[in-house]
């Protein structure tokens, strides 16, 4: 089974973008291409991750 986790996009860097765990929030930001996820974000959009792909919520 694939566990749901929630970001909040905290930063975007030109061809990257860096994501903080909402239910972690003390970790260091993921840095993610952003190739990778959906398009139209922003800085502050939530994504949801499952199943290998990111989603706005």
């Amino acid at each position: 089974m694939f566990e749901r986790i929630e970001y909040t996009v905290d930063r975007i860097d030109g061809d990257y973008a860096y994501l903080k765990n909402m239910a972690e929030p003390d970790e260091e930001p993921k840095c993610v291409a952003r190739a990778l996820l959906p398009e139209g974000i922003s800085e502050g959009s939530k994504l949801a991750y499952e199943m290998f792909q990111y989603t706005l919520m």
